[in-house]
Order: structure tokens, then sequence, then C-alpha cells
């Protein structure tokens, strides 16, 4: 196009364009456009924290006005706009919406020896034996103003502790740090908080809450960076086994979704009815969602607990527990292909997780008499114990192969909401309760 124009043009246009050019005024704070272009965004780029990128290079913001619409740029014009630099923000950090406070350290530095060389040990006997459960309670963690909903112990840096409360803060807790233990608080959410989930590529956090979103959020330096807006109270998050850049979402109007958090879409949904969900789990394989939902409000109970495939988005069985009874919670064991489900009937049944997933009729961990209900259980790592926490502020130990219960720690004095096991010490264990309170056992 320019050597047509070369050919077909004469000194005079050249001469006319430029005084056209010259008449029309220019913006005093005219930059061109860059001519780069720049790299889509992903959460997951700086998880590699050994070299941080300083300042001025992680978030370039340039400020670039558009010419005129409509008016022809001549070719001398186009050079003299090429030619020109572009001046750096002086403030790159200003395209950032929100810092969350720093409290304290989120290393491991001061964490004390011997609990240090647990962690990175990560238990090199092996398996644990069932006696060594957690005895007492050796670290009350004290911040948050309201009932905590969620615990997660960090995968990767063992040493943190998420917490997720109804006062609308998600706390990270470097729970042996000998100076503060509050090592971030984070307010991104403008509602109450239901759920947190540590992702396993580095020092994110996934939580959702009933301002209808799941956020991504950078612990290391304190920025929100992903929302995922959905038309629906969000009540659980669970990160892809195999995958963590997918991760299932489950909401108040029945919603599951599956999001990719490189470019922040739904990939799957999956729709069964409008109960609300509230509890969602990935097998062990990672090909199969194993859903709860809340079917008190309907007369029918084959909804209860559904099992989806991931990639087909239908559902394999939906008559897994017919019992008139909602199941609060949902989980797989470590290793083996089984999984429980916490029923309001005060008991804790089993299933098969291989097709037709049945229930183990002759099978079950009783409540022994329990004043409460049972809320949330989880498995131990190596997979010998069952812990639950219940409505009368009590923590239960079950043997998994006998279903017997073995001891009973009285934690609080209101309900035991969440429990949460550590990765790689499995004699310790974190609880909450509904007054806020959140606590470490060894």
């Amino acid at each position: 196009m320019d050597l047509l124009c070369n050919a077909y043009s004469n000194a005079s246009d050249n001469e006319e364009e430029e005084e056209e050019s010259a008449k029309q005024p220019r913006p005093e704070n005219f930059t061109p456009p860059n001519s780069k272009r720049l790299k889509p965004d992903n959460p997951f780029t700086h998880t590699k924290t050994q070299n941080p990128l300083s300042g001025s290079t992680q978030f370039p913001a340039l400020h670039i006005e558009a010419p005129v619409p409509g008016r022809y740029v001549s070719k001398r014009e186009r050079a003299l706009l090429g030619s020109q630099p572009t001046a750096p923000d002086p403030n790159p950090d200003a395209l950032l919406l929100t810092t969350s406070p720093v409290f304290g350290s989120i290393s491991d530095s001061d964490v004390p020896r011997d609990i240090k060389s647990l962690l990175r040990n990560k238990a090199k006997k092996g398996r644990a034996q069932l006696g060594q459960m957690p005895q007492r309670m050796s670290v009350p963690l004290s911040r948050h103003t309201k009932a905590v909903n969620a615990l997660h112990w960090s995968p990767t840096h063992a040493h943190l502790l998420a917490s997720a409360s109804m006062d609308q803060t998600i706390c990270i807790w470097n729970v042996w740090s000998s100076d503060q233990k509050v090592a971030r608080v984070l307010n991104f959410h403008n509602a109450a908080i239901k759920d947190v989930k540590w992702s396993g590529q580095g020092l994110f956090v996934l939580s959702c809450g009933y301002d209808s979103s799941s956020k991504l959020v950078d612990v290391e330096r304190g920025i929100e960076t992903q929302v995922f807006k959905e038309d629906q109270v969000v009540s659980v998050v669970k990160f892809h086994p195999d995958n963590f850049n997918l991760f299932i979402s489950g909401g108040s109007k029945g919603g599951l979704r599956l999001w990719d958090v490189r470019n922040g879409k739904v990939v799957h949904e999956y729709v069964r009815g409008h109960d609300p969900i509230l509890d969602v789990e990935f097998t062990t394989n990672g090909k199969q969602i194993i859903s709860s939902s809340d079917v008190s409000g309907c007369n029918l109970s084959e909804n209860s607990i559904v099992v989806w495939d991931v990639s087909r988005q239908v559902p394999l069985s939906n008559q897994v527990y017919v019992e008139a009874y909602t199941c609060p919670c949902v989980r797989c064991h470590t290793f083996e292909p089984f999984f429980v489900a916490q029923s309001n009937g005060n008991y804790i049944a089993i299933f098969s997780s291989i097709p037709p997933f049945k229930l183990n009729k002759y099978k079950r961990y009783e409540s022994h008499g329990v004043s409460g209900f049972p809320i949330k259980c989880v498995f131990s790592v190596d997979g010998e114990k069952l812990v639950s926490g219940s409505s009368d502020g009590s923590i239960y130990f079950y043997d998994y192969r006998s279903s017997e219960l073995v001891r009973k720690i009285k934690a609080y004095e209101q309900a035991c909401i969440d429990i949460a096991i550590h990765p790689s010490i499995p004699n310790v264990i974190a609880s909450c309760s509904w007054n806020g309170e959140v606590s470490v056992f060894e």
C-alpha cells in the first residue's frame, strides 16, 4: 500500500497532508499506541516466588490516547509516531484494586526446629499408627469475630492454615510462628465467606461466599487476581486433584460449574435440579464429581447425592442415597475406592466409589449417642482415621476399618463446624467453631 501511495503521490500531496495535520490540535499528553501485544494474564504465572519481579515490571500500565477517528495519518507522521518512546507509568501499582494488610511473616523461618523438621520430612516412616491421635489443644488462634465456616492447610507450605469466616475475612495463620501467628487478613469479599481452598500451585487461595462470587487471591502479594461471578450464593469450591487450573463450584440454586482459572470461563455446567448444593468432592482419579444437595424442601430424596461424569456432564447415578436425610458433607477415602457421607440421621454412611456406587447397608459409623449431630468429616492422609466434627462441639475419631469410635475430644461449647487434618503430620488437626474459635490439636 505504501508503494502505491509513493507511485501516485507528489510533493504537494505530502505538503497538504502535513498542513492538515498541523491544523488539528494534538492532545498534550499524546502517547502512541504500543506496537507490542500484551500477553494475557494468568493467575498462576506468579507462583514461583524465588525471583519476584520488581514493582515496575510486574504490571505495566500504559496511558494511551487513540488518534482522532476518521483522520488520515500520513506516512511521515506514522514514522514519527513509531519513533517516539512510550513513557513508563510512574505508579504501576495503581491497577491493583486492594491490597490486604501484612500482619506477620508467611515464611517458616521462625518456626521451631522440631516442627520444621517434621514438616520437611513429611512422615518418612509411612502411615501413622492409629494410636497417634491428637491429645490436646496446642495452638489457639484468635482473630475472627464471627463463626468460622471452613479451614484448609496449604499443601505446598504446610505451616500455613487458611480459615474463612462469616465476618467476611480470610485469615492466613502461620501456626507455629514464635512471633505473629496471623500472617495475612484477606478482605476481598463483601459478604460472609462459606469456603476456602489452597491451590496446589503455590501461595494462592480460592474462596467463595454470599456475595455470589469465587475469588482467587495471591497470598504473598496480598492481591485479588481473579473474580468468578455467579447468579447464586456460592457455598463450596474445590480444585481438581490433577489439574489446579480447574475448580468446581456449587451454590444455592443447584448450579455446579467447572471453571478454568486461566481464562475465567465456565468449562462445564452440571444441571440436575434447583436444590442447594451443600458439598462437592472429586473422586481420587478426578473423573467423577460427587455432589450433595439439600433435599429437605421437597419430597424427593433421590437427588440427595449425585455422581457426575466430569467430561460428559451427565449424572452417572442419582439414586445413591434414598433415605430422607440431608448429607452436609461427602468425602472420598484417601486411596481406597469408597466415599462417606455425613448424614443428618446422626450417622456416617459408606458408599462404593465404583459404579453402581452402592450404599453399604451393613456398615456405617454410628454416633454412639452423641447429643448433637455430625456436621463435617475428613479422612486422615494415611487413610487410617475418620475424624468428625459435631454440633455438640466435640471431635470424634473412628477406626475406618472397624468403624468403631476410638476417641472423643470436647473442643468447644458451640458446634464444631469444620475439621482439617495436616497434610504432613497425621496427628495434627485444625478445627473451628461457631463462636469464631480456631484451634490446632496435637
